[in-house]
């Protein structure tokens, strides 16, 4: 067995379950689950049917580089969303099977463990693959905690220069979960500077960029940052997904972008790894990416649920509006005589209210000190507006 198996932690969710083990949940009120981001609205008509029309390419095995016309899809829609020189698609541009998959492989292609002791840098709290990823290449990861004051800022003047002259790879989610903070173009600028110095390769983890609330004011990319900045792409690859956009995590469909020669051997390995799209996902996601109409209708969904329950939930939780994102990344109010940790916020609204939320310090590592995470809960709204209506509604009843 490869022993670095073992430094691999159990997954948020599984941390939930051991949490809840044991209790009961009231059975007076329907369970509502808002601890998992998966997207529940209606997957749109003209995917379903794309997929449906290419069951034919099922008899064919697929190519790593996927089909022309989806890499000519993605180069559009990268130019027209972002408004930069289209990418080219043969080499610039790589379809993946859902940018989880991508995020962990990447690392694996990057990081040269020959080398003494290589360093991935997360953000923390962090999407756990973050993590596993650098661990199985046979790296360390230095958990870098976003600021009280702004929960995206990463404050990189921290970090050692010791650690910066070890570091292969950057992980950066903007917008970012769980906070929902994007970064903006001076913190992309000290990011690109350090990497100019220092040799590192930064992975931009993109999945939450089209889940945004101002529809003349979409968050700012790593590719467009890259732009404005009057700077190429090297050392820099973005990963996109249709998954939020679209409501098709099933369909396990996304991109890598950026830096040709990195996407180059990053192909060369998924070669042999064995993750080419299936043809007919291929056909439908070419249906996705050329259409926005069922992306601004999804858009307005989550836009009605945020603005109906964020005012609701501030008699129990710090909540503000995130930049972009489903989630709401909450601070737990203290209350005299009834001080929870997210931990026990979390097992008391299950008990008692069969409302299921994310415990903040299950996002985070205790680092430098301190767990970025802790008396935060992470909730999801991806339930219809009426279950998210409801689940605040029993959330204020928690400490009466």
């Amino acid at each position: 067995m490869n022993t670095k198996l073992n430094l691999l932690q159990a997954y948020p969710f599984q941390r939930l379950r051991d949490l809840f083990k044991g209790t009961t949940a009231n059975p007076a009120y329907a369970p509502i689950n808002l601890s998992i981001g998966e997207p529940k609205h209606a997957t749109p008509a003209l995917i379903k049917q794309a997929l449906v029309d290419n069951l034919a390419g099922l008899a064919n095995y697929p190519t790593t580089l996927g089909s022309p016309a989806l890499r000519e899809a993605i180069a559009q829609w990268l130019s027209r969303r972002y408004g930069i020189a289209p990418l080219n698609p043969d080499s610039e541009i790589l379809p993946v099977t859902g940018s989880r998959e991508a995020l962990f492989a990447f690392a694996q292609v990057i990081i040269d463990s020959s080398l003494t002791q290589p360093v991935v840098i997360s953000p923390n709290p962090f999407y756990q693959i973050y993590e596993g990823a650098a661990f199985l290449a046979g790296a360390e990861p230095y958990f870098l905690n976003t600021l009280p004051e702004n929960q995206h800022a990463m404050d990189f003047a921290s970090v050692p220069k010791e650690v910066l002259k070890r570091t292969q790879l950057v992980y950066l989610c903007s917008p970012g979960n769980p906070s929902g903070k994007v970064m903006t173009l001076a913190q992309w600028q000290t990011v690109f500077d350090l990497s100019d110095q220092y040799g590192f390769v930064i992975a931009a983890d993109e999945c939450y960029s089209e889940i945004y609330f101002d529809e003349n004011k979409p968050p700012l990319g790593a590719l467009q940052a890259a732009r404005l900045l009057n700077r190429d792409y090297k050392n820099l690859v973005v990963f996109g997904s249709l998954s939020k956009r679209s409501n098709v995590p099933g369909m396990r469909s996304g991109f890598v972008a950026g830096d040709a020669a990195i996407l180059e051997k990053f192909a060369l390995y998924r070669t042999y790894h064995g993750c080419a799209m299936n043809p007919a996902i291929q056909a439908a996601s070419v249906a996705a990416w050329h259409d926005e109409a069922h992306v601004i209708e999804n858009r307005r969904l989550y836009a009605e649920k945020f603005a109906a329950v964020t005012p609701m939930l501030r008699e129990v939780l710090h909540v503000e509006m995130p930049d972009a994102a489903f989630y709401l990344w909450a601070k737990i109010k203290p209350r005299a005589g009834a001080n929870l940790s997210d931990t026990e916020f979390a097992l008391k609204l299950y008990r008692e209210f069969n409302v299921t939320v994310l415990p903040g310090s299950f996002l985070a590592r205790t680092a430098h000190g301190v767990n970025p995470g802790e008396n935060f809960v992470r909730l999801a709204l991806v339930a219809s507006l009426d279950e998210c209506l409801e689940a605040a509604q029993r959330l204020k009843k928690i400490y009466q």
